[in-house]
């Protein structure tokens, strides 16, 4: 992924941006495309590799130590949404 820096001259980017820091913001493109946009400050990501040996990602996933314990720790938790919740959410009703 790659990092752009938005200056503080690029005005209409910076508000958009303390949107984003206060509830995300999904973007739509005049063509219906979607972006979500969220703040990194929580985000955690993981390395599992870049292999093309579908078994061996497998592995690598499932020997993630730091991965495998927060699938735990959201498995437990009690906040869950179901899908027809997030699609209602998310204006995406048929």
């Amino acid at each position: 992924m790659r990092v752009v820096t938005v200056s503080e001259e690029q005005k209409s980017l910076i508000d958009l941006l303390k949107i984003v820091k206060e509830e995300g913001v999904i973007l739509q493109a005049t063509d219906g495309q979607q972006f979500v946009v969220l703040p990194l400050e929580d985000w955690q990501g993981f390395d599992v590799g870049n292999s093309d040996d579908f078994e061996q990602e497998v592995k690598a996933t499932s020997e993630n130590k730091a991965l495998m314990a927060l699938l735990a720790e959201r498995r437990s938790s009690e906040k869950r949404v179901s899908m027809a919740d997030a699609k209602e959410q998310l204006g995406l009703n048929d």
